[in-house]
């Protein structure tokens, strides 16, 4: 043991001793190897697990164990989390972010693993889930923590945050210009050419190493029979605005679902709800079962009989209106699925759900004007692109949804859909639902970085790490003269007026009692409470800063109160929040 001590200590000096760039660069080589490695395990464990369960389904049968595999797979995750980690296992993507605004880029460090786990129980016994989601913050945490052991400084880290999960979707999806264009639309907020560098290296090691396990061949192969002809522009335009809806409906059942689960008392009754609600939806619509990458495959090939394999409609394949029925089943009740998988407390990511939802739009769309005589288009063209839409709608990353697109399928020649349908639902999602799938939640609690820097920054800093106590608080019962002797021991010009309960009733400016100071006549017939006045713009302590700083801006003033409900806490002041604003600015900034 220290022996392998003396050679860990011996690896970081080494390590310190490079210069900033090109120690960035040996990180993230190692960084793209590892995480390459830690997505081939998962893919490879779900593939077999999946294959273990089903295999020897009868395709023209519909099989009970579809409604049981899911809740055993999300119970299991559950016990794993409740009893053997004992700690929380946030959502992936968002448990990054959190990171990044509020834990200087520092992830626990059961993230490194406990993710895995969880996430190939939950999608290889048919959670409706897929693996990205974890394996990004798995990667990332392994960044952080290497970070942390190397005693990096803050940049560092974050960097080999943003490094670390843009491998992390280049080894899933096989897809490294993906995966950078992903890291700098949602995850680096101020990407400098300091971690660019690094982030192309550990993208390319990452692909190459799911290369050397997996083989080349994309995810989705798909191969372009008809090329986009110009006369087809208006249809991909309806398409963009279709994906976009069903983007927002996605969202918004996503909320929903958390918030009728909220009501629901402990974590048994949450996950026996969730778990026979999913386990009825994938009995009767088993393509909604795990990832579903076969189904998508048969989608882009315009195939239609996933959609009856395995279930109990497998009689009326031959019949179109059913058809286009089930595939809004699909499509609407995979939705239902995903979000049930998290809310019973399954582990996975929300990309694999969304490029399946939005293939099935694309081929839903297709297939409706098609069937009724209303145009003669490519039905797998439509299918691919409604993958871009869909996940441009949900995530609110159009480039990571183009080029993820293209690169997971070879659909190249698409390349101008792709972008109308991409933009499109992009536009009209982010109009309809401001806040991505990813952001939502912590939206609310102001823990979000965003590409908008001052709001970023801002999210970085809380209002509890800037209150100046030493204003001295004046009873409300006090008299003027019982103030003066107040206000001979401040050095300050306002005096919080507060009960025996701390409850704040007003303030007094030392300038509006100035004239009175000299009069002890009114010392005794005087009261504070005549004095007093309150404030126009107040700060509760649950306020982000950047109400702090709309507050400080609309109100003028030098020092604003800080309440917590009705109790006095303390004062911030204008000069200490943006002097500290413009020290983070640098510290982030700087090349």
């Amino acid at each position: 043991m220290a022996e392998r001590n003396k050679l860990v200590l011996r690896i970081i000096q080494l390590m310190h001793k490079l210069p900033s760039r090109q120690l960035m660069i040996v990180l993230s080589i190692i960084i793209g190897f590892l995480v390459g490695l830690i997505a081939v395990f998962m893919k490879n464990a779900v593939r077999i697990l999946e294959h273990l369960l089903t295999n020897g389904f009868a395709v023209n049968y519909h099989n009970y164990l579809y409604f049981i595999y899911p809740g055993i797979g999300i119970l299991a995750a559950v016990l794993f989390i409740r009893y053997l980690l004992r700690r929380p296992v946030r959502d992936g993507i968002p448990n990054v972010l959190y990171a990044l605004s509020r834990q200087n880029g520092i992830i626990n460090g059961h993230n490194t693993y406990s993710s895995v786990v969880t996430s190939i129980l939950t999608v290889g016994f048919g959670g409706s889930v897929g693996l990205e989601g974890p394996t990004v913050v798995t990667g990332a945490a392994w960044g952080s923590n290497l970070g942390k052991v190397l005693g990096l400084n803050y940049k560092q880290i974050v960097a080999l945050v943003g490094i670390s999960a843009s491998a992390s979707l280049s080894a899933i999806f096989k897809a490294p210009i993906a995966a950078i264009v992903f890291a700098l639309e949602i995850i680096l907020f101020d990407m400098t050419m300091t971690a660019l560098v690094p982030l192309l290296v550990s993208s390319i090691v990452a692909t190459l190493t799911s290369y050397f396990f997996l083989g080349q061949n994309v995810l989705y192969p798909f191969k372009v029979v008809h090329s986009f002809e110009l006369s087809e522009t208006p249809y991909y335009l309806l398409l963009g605005i279709f994906t976009a809806l069903i983007s927002v409906y996605f969202i918004r059942t996503y909320v929903y679902t958390g918030k009728i689960f909220e009501k629901l008392q402990g974590w048994v009754t949450k996950l026996i709800v969730g778990a026979i609600l999913l386990g009825v939806f994938i009995f009767f619509l088993p393509s909604l079962y795990g990832e579903g990458y076969e189904s998508v495959n048969e989608g882009l090939k315009g195939n239609m009989e996933f959609v009856f394999d395995n279930s109990i409609f497998y009689a009326f394949k031959d019949n179109m209106h059913v058809t286009l029925l089930l595939l809004l089943s699909v499509v609407l009740f995979k939705v239902l699925a995903t979000s049930l998988t998290f809310r019973s407390g399954g582990i996975g990511g929300v990309f694999a759900p969304t490029l399946f939802i939005g293939t099935m739009t694309g081929l839903l769309f297709v297939k409706f004007l098609n069937n009724y005589g209303l145009t003669h288009l490519p039905e797998s063209n439509f299918a691919l692109v409604g993958m871009a839409g869909l996940l441009a709608g949900v995530v609110h990353a159009p480039l990571t949804a183009i080029f993820l697109s293209v690169e997971i399928t070879g659909g190249y020649e698409l390349i101008f859909p792709i972008m109308l349908v991409a933009t499109t639902s992009y536009a009209l999602s982010k109009l309809l639902s401001p806040r991505s799938i990813y952001t939502i939640q912590l939206a609310s609690r102001g823990d979000v970085l965003t590409h908008h820097k001052d709001r970023s920054l801002l999210a970085m800093m809380a209002v509890s790490d800037y209150i100046e106590k030493d204003f001295l608080p004046v009873d409300i019962n006090a008299n003027l003269g019982e103030l003066v002797k107040i206000i001979a021991q401040s050095n300050r010009n306002i005096y919080p007026v507060v009960g025996k309960d701390n409850t704040f009733f007003g303030i007094i400016s030392l300038d509006q009692i100035r004239h009175n100071m000299f009069k002890p006549e009114l010392y005794e017939t005087t009261k504070v409470r005549n004095l007093m006045f309150m404030p126009t713009k107040i700060v509760q302590m649950s306020d982000d800063m950047e109400t702090v700083a709309t507050k400080f801006q609309h109100s003028g003033k030098y020092n604003l109160v800080v309440l917590d409900g009705d109790k006095y806490v303390g004062f911030v002041s204008r000069s200490n929040v943006f002097s500290s604003y413009r020290e983070l600015l640098q510290h982030i900034s700087d090349e």
